[in-house]
């Protein structure tokens, strides 16, 4: 009997991958990872942002493309240094300004299979309703009737308008000068059977 369900669950979650439609990530599974740093010094910080929402549009056994959002009031600084001030700094209208702009978001344009289980990736990534292209690779593993998609990209702040302590600010003091870079490390995992 525990064959013939098991059998029947993977018959309809193989209809659902090849089939068309879209597919919900799991909030509490799915995670930003994100890090900074000092531009002379050795003082990294990392942390984690949740997402809020996810959907993956997909059509046969290919991603087709995705809408994503996270919420900012969610960020977290795991490096155990100045945990609730660096908070609250990276909350304030210094960086993301979370109380007016509480949603980032990441649109999927276009996804190109190159293996496959990895996809090339351009999308749209609005952070303080300033949006620019971004591009990236996903890889696609499947695992216990889900999926999990990771991804790595850097991105430029100050693209984005936050400019604090940047390379680029006239008067910055050297010791004080905050990488423009921004790494990211997202984990999307799908809900089981959607």
């Amino acid at each position: 009997m525990k064959k013939i369900i098991l059998l029947v669950v993977g018959i309809g979650f193989n209809a659902f991958m090849y089939g068309q439609g879209t597919i919900n990530i799991d909030t509490e599974k799915s995670v930003i990872n994100w890090s900074g740093s000092k531009l002379f010094q050795f003082n990294e910080h990392y942390g984690t942002v949740k997402f809020s929402k996810g959907t993956i549009f997909w059509s046969g056994n290919m991603v087709m493309g995705g809408y994503f959002e996270a919420d900012m009031n969610s960020i977290v600084n795991t490096d155990g240094k100045y945990n609730d001030m660096l908070v609250s700094h990276l909350k304030n209208e210094d960086f993301f300004d979370v109380e007016n702009n509480p949603i980032a978001q990441l649109k999927i344009v276009e996804a190109l299979y190159v293996e496959e289980d990895e996809i090339g990736v351009e999308a749209l990534l609005t952070i303080k309703e300033v949006t620019h292209p971004i591009k990236f690779r996903m890889s696609v593993e499947e695992r216990d009737q889900t999926y999990v998609f990771k991804s790595k990209f850097v991105i430029d702040r100050t693209r984005w308008g936050i400019s604090y302590e940047s390379k680029g600010i006239i008067g910055s003091v050297k010791e004080s000068i905050i990488s423009d870079a921004i790494a990211f490390e997202v984990v999307l995992v799908t809900k089981p059977g959607c």
